[in-house]
């Protein structure tokens, strides 16, 4: 063979590379154009979650009542949900202090519905579920505190004090079954 043969064979056969390449990367972009259109239409969202309870005010103010056995105190406060979606929510008592924690009774109501009972002590976020209804998007729901200072305590509960935080917690309900906060 001679010299004009081998190149004409190194030429054709660098076409036909050429060609073959050619074809393949115009599969690959028609395939990659394929799937940025099919993925194109998938959309996340992510959401806020906000909650204002009380405007940030107090409910009871330091210093305001000297509780005595029998004695029940009531306060309207609120929660609003502020977010961008549907919420489970839950209240709590925080940074509870004081040998009233186990003697005052707390009752946290919508209406007629209890939301939560029990002492302060037993109100910490650990202990505190869920509400079984939802905080809807730009919902507000007047609520109720009662503390109830039961009347068989006596002397033993003399000169005792509480302190605490009360607070709310929200998360979204969608995707969101068991009503879990993170």
């Amino acid at each position: 063979m001679d010299n004009s043969s081998k190149t004409a064979g190194r030429l054709r056969a660098g076409v036909v590379t050429i060609i073959l390449l050619s074809v393949c990367l115009c599969v690959t972009t028609a395939a990659l154009a394929f799937v940025t259109v099919r993925v194109e239409n998938n959309r996340f969202h992510t959401g806020e979650v906000q909650i204002n309870l009380n405007d940030g005010e107090p409910i009871i103010r330091e210093y305001e009542l000297l509780f005595e056995p029998g004695m029940t105190v009531e306060r309207s406060f609120f929660i609003e949900n502020e977010s961008t979606a549907d919420v489970y929510y839950r209240i709590f008592l925080d940074n509870v202090s004081g040998g009233l924690a186990e003697v005052l009774l707390v009752t946290i109501k919508d209406g007629d519905k209890v939301l939560y009972a029990g002492t302060a002590e037993d109100m910490s976020r650990e202990n505190t579920k869920a509400a079984d209804d939802i905080l809807k998007f730009g919902q507000r729901r007047d609520l109720t505190v009662l503390f109830r200072f039961p009347p068989d305590k006596g002397n033993e509960a003399q000169g005792l004090d509480l302190s605490f935080t009360i607070c709310a917690e929200a998360t979204q309900t969608q995707n969101n079954p068991d009503r879990l906060f993170d």
